[in-house]
């Protein structure tokens, strides 16, 4: 539907809406994200109403430490129980890793993600850096993945439904609901799962819509469901613990606890922050007292959230060490933490700049204040307590360079850093948050070799989810401001009174301060200058890159002789991608070309290329060996078929093993066809007759010219590389254009075209004679191409993707010759080696591949026309 079509008032209004939903889907889900915290936040502002922030100081500070160290000790126990969600998932889709690196990629996941929260620091792109470089292929960590989201919702689900069941009259009474709906709901909800169980005992298969699915066996079902539960009892119970002595059972509360981490999930707010309070306040408001029930609320957070992701940044700062490294099992995890740690600091420098605005509009206790009356100048603790919540603000935005590894951004998070940590001490005397800020800085200086990307931090703009997340920040600053200061009047005095004691005016300025620069990023991020789409590539340009091509392996790298791609050279000019751009993709070639110590670079600047022009990033037919560099990148791999590489040290026409595509090359001798190679020099003048060939191939296909991917017939691309041709009687009737290297590590064929009358049989004749003149030309590999959708797993456990993709391969003859093409290829008995492209964020995939199908056909009209 064109966007017309929402304005146009023929249209139905339904469809309108419906247009106007899917147009900005996007952009709706995170406002919708905001609104939900704001909501959950004015509820939390609403309940505490009778609540003092002296009160609920004065509950933190009357817990004790016995209470405290149980709170640690459960949350241990937790995260053990979490590691085991991984490992299970790994034995459910049959690899096994050496646990030491699965319980570190998992503990750093589920201390990233039950923080942060949001995409760019999700648990599941952890798994995918991590797992990646642990030999898993994309395919096995979105099993690991999908398995460890579905396993902790069903076993959300039936927890809470049981607890519920049990505790129904308690439960009734507090949230005012009949206990007959309550177990009603709860029976419904065991008997779906009762059923799914069922149906799945033994690994049974299902199939819907096509698609064979494995659901888990009993075994693992149970297993699953005794962790999940194992997890959300002991995560209750650090929370329980630091509750003041209630009526309230540890029955009910554990029913109550997995309803409001439920919520916090369906709502796709980081950590659930703000749903979660509501829903325990809202449950136990009127049982507990609520200035000690939000004291427990903020230490639970302090020990469940902040405590695990500072347990990470520790483990990266240990890993630098030698002492540790000595240990195998203690290398192991150091390795993981040192690949994570960017990510990790990343997330740490999120919370620390959060903490300092949060910190920012809160009071400093009177003690402190008086003991710097004597020591500081009012002058200079108004300036620190300022300059404090813009430093927050800058090691929030600074995050994001330091996931994308930027030196700049290490540069201005350590300075901001220390600054912080010094001023610290001059505006508050705030040794915790010191404490943090030095543990921050010491990992940044231990791991600054991690961080030399030379990209412009000040050239990034933040996307909807940052903005979103800065919304997020800035809510929960306003909200805990009017909270600590409800009883205070307001009045435009407020602004400028500046006294050691007056914590209200300073909180004001400091959230204004944070409110208008970060205001202003965002303004700028959303309506930043479009930028320019790049030049054409110039024949100088082609020239440099295929002298590049010339030096390197990849035979399918000529395809930057077709002229019709953009070029994009490293810094030292010795490699390259070749890309395209068709709508909001732009889409890479291959892997980059040339020098492989630049491959990371490479990817990492034209990520950030696509992205400052407001587009998605897409790497087109990879190898398996660019994997790790694209889940460093932030892009999320899926299989687009295998490529088929024939071995010319075994290719043996003698044997019986190749005996079919003997009795071709014998068949097309007695049938008089001729195979010979014509040198480039030679091409322009068979230049007529190979015209003539392949413009009867295309009105016999009735085909157009394709692209990107595939050359098309142009006189200048064809003359520039050998031509292998079939003769009879003295005419060509096929030929096929070669794409070969000086390293001759591998050659393959680009343009391949054949006349009507020539014989059954000629490609097969060709593609041998071919192979059988590079074998005796010392060429190591001959590339057949790729079989689109081809090794797309139909087992249970694959992913959705493979699934659909296999079942296309399967089905799909009436759109595509995928079945007959790899059959053709398999009778050369060549090694297939598999092939992905690569989605920035991985949620455009589908338009991403629409868009490479465009690109390749030339547009819509080549898509119809075929």
């Amino acid at each position: 539907m064109d966007s017309q079509d929402i304005h146009d008032p023929t249209t139905p209004q339904g469809s309108r809406v419906a247009a106007f939903f899917a147009r900005f889907r996007f952009y709706l889900t995170w406002l919708a994200m905001l609104i939900v915290f704001a909501m959950m936040a004015v509820a939390v502002y609403k309940l505490t109403n009778e609540v003092r922030y002296d009160e609920v100081v004065d509950a933190l500070t009357d817990t004790t430490w016995t209470d405290i160290v149980l709170a640690v000790i459960f949350t241990a126990l937790s995260f053990v129980s979490l590691i085991y969600y991984d490992l299970n998932a790994l034995e459910y889709i049959g690899r096994k890793l050496r646990i030491a690196p699965v319980a570190a990629t998992a503990f750093t996941a589920y201390a990233i993600g039950n923080t942060a929260g949001f995409g760019a620091l999700s648990g599941g792109a952890i798994r995918f850096r991590s797992y990646s470089r642990l030999g898993l292929t994309p395919e096995d960590v979105a099993r690991v993945i999908a398995f460890v989201t579905f396993a902790f919702g069903l076993g959300l689900l039936a927890v809470s439904s049981l607890t519920a069941l049990v505790t129904a009259p308690r439960l009734s009474a507090i949230l005012g609901f009949d206990p007959v709906y309550v177990r009603v709901g709860a029976v419904v909800i065991l008997l779906m799962l009762a059923s799914l169980l069922f149906v799945g005992r033994n690994g049974r298969r299902v199939q819907i819509a096509g698609i064979r699915l494995r659901l888990p066996d009993t075994l693992t079902s149970s297993r699953q469901f005794l962790i999940t539960a194992f997890d959300l009892a002991v995560s209750a119970s650090a929370l329980y613990v630091l509750l003041p002595p209630t009526t309230i059972g540890w029955p009910s509360f554990f029913a109550i606890y997995s309803t409001a981490v439920g919520l916090g999930v369906l709502s796709h707010v980081p950590a659930g922050l703000g749903v979660f309070e509501a829903v325990i306040i809202g449950a136990l408001g009127s049982s507990i007292s609520l200035d000690q029930l939000l004291g427990s609320l903020v230490l639970y957070r302090m020990v469940y959230h902040v405590l695990p992701l500072t347990i990470a940044i520790v483990m990266v700062v240990f890993s630098e060490a030698r002492a540790l490294a000595k240990h195998p099992v203690a290398g192991e995890i150091g390795n993981v933490a040192a690949r994570l740690s960017p990510p990790l600091l990343s997330a740490f420098a999120l919370l620390l700049g959060t903490m300092l605005i949060f910190s920012s509009v809160t009071p400093t206790p009177d003690s402190d204040l008086e003991f710097l009356k004597r020591l500081v100048p009012l002058p200079v603790v108004e300036a620190a307590h300022f300059i404090s919540s813009l430093l927050g603000l800058a090691l929030v935005i600074t995050s994001r360079g330091l996931a994308q590894r930027l030196d700049g951004a290490w540069w201005v998070a350590l300075v901001a850093g220390t600054i912080a940590f010094l001023f610290s001490f001059i505006r508050a005397l705030a040794l915790g948050e010191a404490t943090f800020l030095a543990i921050f800085i010491i990992a940044m200086l231990l791991n600054g070799k991690r961080f030399t990307r030379p990209a412009s931090l000040f050239n990034q703009v933040l996307s909807t989810p940052w903005i979103v997340t800065l919304g997020i920040i800035l809510a929960g600053a306003t909200t805990i401001l009017f909270f600590v200061y409800r009883d205070v009047d307001y009045s435009n005095q407020l602004w400028w009174q500046f006294e050691f004691f007056s914590e209200a005016p300073r909180g004001l300025r400091a959230l204004l301060g944070v409110s208008i620069l970060s205001g202003a990023i965002a303004i700028f991020s959303l309506l930043r200058p479009a930028f320019d789409r790049p030049e054409e590539v110039t024949a100088d340009e082609i020239s440099k890159a295929v002298s590049i091509v010339q030096a390197q392996d990849s035979a399918d790298a000529n395809l930057v002789r077709m002229g019709d791609k953009h070029v994009m050279f490293s810094e030292s000019g010795r490699s390259f991608i070749m890309y395209g751009i068709q709508g909001r993709s732009w889409i890479a070639l291959g892997d980059p070309v040339g020098d492989k110590e630049e491959t990371a670079e490479m990817i990492w600047r034209f990520v950030e290329r696509a992205r400052d022009a407001g587009g998605r990033a897409v790497l087109y037919q990879v190898s398996p060996t660019l994997l790790s560099f694209c889940a460093d990148a932030g892009l999320r791999a899926f299989k687009l078929g295998e490529m088929a590489l024939v071995n010319m040290s075994g290719f043996d026409l003698k044997g019986g093993r190749l005996a079919g595509l003997r009795q071709a090359l014998n068949k097309g001798k007695r049938d008089g066809m001729e195979f010979s190679i014509v040198e480039v020099e030679d091409v322009a003048a068979l230049m007529p007759e190979l015209k003539a060939v392949s413009d009867s191939w295309l009105s016999h296909h009735q085909t157009r010219e394709k692209g990107f991917s595939l050359g098309a017939f142009d006189e200048d691309y064809v003359s520039s590389m050998p031509v292998a041709t079939i003769r009879m009687n003295e005419k060509i009737i096929a030929f096929a254009t070669v794409f070969l290297t000086q390293t001759k590590s591998e050659a393959s064929v680009d343009l391949m075209r054949f006349a009507p009358e020539a014989p059954r049989g000629a490609m097969d004749f060709l593609f041998v004679s071919l192979i059988e003149h590079l074998k005796n030309a010392d060429y190591q590999w001959f590339n057949l191409g790729m079989a689109p959708l081809s090794g797309m797993s139909r087992r249970e456990v694959a992913p959705v993707w493979d699934r659909i993709g296999s079942t296309l391969f399967e089905h799909g003859e009436r759109f595509y010759n995928f079945k007959g093409l790899r059959a053709f290829k398999s009778k050369f008995h060549p090694r297939w080696e598999p092939r992905y492209f690569a989605v920035a964020g991985g949620t455009g995939a589908v338009l991403a591949l629409m868009d490479v199908t465009l690109l390749i056909s030339g547009g819509v009209r080549g898509v119809v026309g075929k």
